[in-house]
């Protein structure tokens, strides 16, 4: 019991080897297989929705009137009391360009172009990349590589920006909004199991673990039909 009363519930008393982050998809609807027929609205209407409901905490009005605008490219270093209060950066949908959902508010789905977004876990203090903004790339991860065609990333070239980080805890940091890299896959082969690696990509990133397939790395299957 005096051993847990020198421990804060605002920071870990230890972060001198903080693990590199993890990754999870959006939409994620029971398993990591994305399939629909363009032709048929019920197949794909449940991926809409599902990126709606996350993306609402990112609607531009929310972020500006519970976030600051921060600058671009450098880490957000907040000092003071571990108990005090700590301001997030605006991470706004309209950054994600043509997988807002704002222009497109079927996400790309009833074109057979899905938007598809990426976000690193949170570690509380970690900075990603070591002052170089972390990356995204992806690739077919086994069979034909020509299945994949094209993938455009937003924002700008699919990178975290460090204003974003480090993160404080949810007791602190009560208003941040992870950033987020959409993938929009304008060119997949259709009616076919096309399997998907996504990597972050950066210093101190670790995505090659075959015991971790969340590690720095995610791994899901398209299945567009006509």
């Amino acid at each position: 019991y005096v051993m847990l009363l020198t421990l804060s519930p605002y920071t870990p008393r230890f972060r001198d080897r903080v693990s590199p982050p993890g990754v999870m998809i959006r939409p994620y609807l029971n398993g990591f297989t994305i399939a629909f027929n363009v032709s048929q609205p019920n197949t794909w209407q449940p991926y809409v929705d599902n990126m709606h409901h996350f993306l609402a905490a990112y609607d531009d009005r929310v972020q500006e009137e519970k976030n600051i605008e921060c600058v671009s490219g450098q880490y957000f270093i907040q000092g003071g009391d571990d108990s005090e209060e700590k301001k997030a950066c605006q991470f706004k949908r309209s950054l994600l360009q043509n997988c807002s959902g704002i222009e497109d508010p079927t996400f790309g789905y009833s074109r057979g172009q899905p938007c598809i977004l990426l976000k690193m876990n949170r570690i509380i203090g970690y900075r990603p990349g070591a002052g170089v903004p972390v990356s995204v790339d992806c690739k077919v991860q086994k069979g034909n590589e020509s299945h994949l065609r094209s993938v455009d990333f937003y924002p700008g070239n699919g990178t975290f920006d460090l204003m974003y980080y480090p993160y404080y805890g949810k007791f602190t940091h009560v208003n941040y909004t992870s950033p987020l890299v959409a993938m929009h896959f304008t060119e997949v082969e259709k009616n076919h199991l096309v399997p998907i690696l996504c990597s972050l990509n950066g210093k101190g990133i670790i995505n090659d673990l075959n015991s971790d397939r969340f590690l720095g790395r995610i791994i899901f299957t398209l299945s567009i039909g006509k």
